[in-house]
């Protein structure tokens, strides 16, 4: 018969959860490309003339896909770490994933042309819930020490930061939405540099 250690048990459970979250990122991503309209025309110009009319749509694929890549890409970089799983840590990362498979909806909700603030809002509002669930999970794994005991100090220091100021990134393009229109875009073109800033204060400390 074979006998498996807590920690094993733990180990799997933490593996389960991971594909759980690829899989569903996976579909998520698969969902924003079949939502991509398909270019008309009889001609090379028409086909070109339709792509530009739907320019918004293809360039809000490429920003949703970079989104919910780089939510994954900090979601695989800290779970290398985890060891173990506690309730709080599987509701705040399950929080989190609704928030990546309600991407393909907020893509579409935000290349629609009629009231921009709005809509513009909802898609902010996503990512600053996404940035924020995933800060609590960074956090209750440094609480709770679900990581790893090699892990060393600090490991989760700067992937927290980039968390709080993406959110904080996107929290501000809502009030600029309303004020300012599509000058609300300005705040999301920021959002590398400030990453960039949050990295190099991660990586001094």
């Amino acid at each position: 018969m074979t006998t498996h250690t807590p920690g094993a048990a733990q180990a799997r459970a933490v593996d389960r959860l991971t594909a759980f979250v690829d899989a569903a990122v996976a579909i998520a991503l698969t969902l924003l490309a079949l939502d991509l309209p398909v270019p008309s025309g009889d001609t090379t110009r028409a086909m070109l003339d339709s792509v530009g009319d739907h320019g918004k749509d293809y360039l809000a694929f490429v920003i949703s896909f970079v989104v919910i890549s780089a939510h994954w890409r900090a979601h695989h970089e800290v779970f290398r770490s985890v060891r173990a799983l506690d309730s709080r840590l599987i509701t705040l990362t399950l929080a989190w994933l609704f928030m990546q498979v309600l991407m393909p909806f907020a893509t579409r909700v935000i290349t629609t042309d009629s009231a921009f603030a709005p809509r513009f809002s909802l898609y902010a509002l996503v990512q600053v819930l996404a940035s924020a669930a995933f800060a609590l999970t960074v956090r209750e794994i440094r609480r709770a020490r679900l990581y790893a005991p090699d892990t060393p100090p600090g490991a989760f220091d700067a992937t927290l930061v980039r968390s709080l100021c993406l959110a904080a990134v996107f929290a501000l393009s809502i009030p600029v939405a309303f004020l300012a229109g599509t000058a609300a875009y300005l705040c999301w073109l920021a959002a590398p540099i400030v990453l960039g800033l949050a990295r190099r204060v991660g990586h001094g400390r």
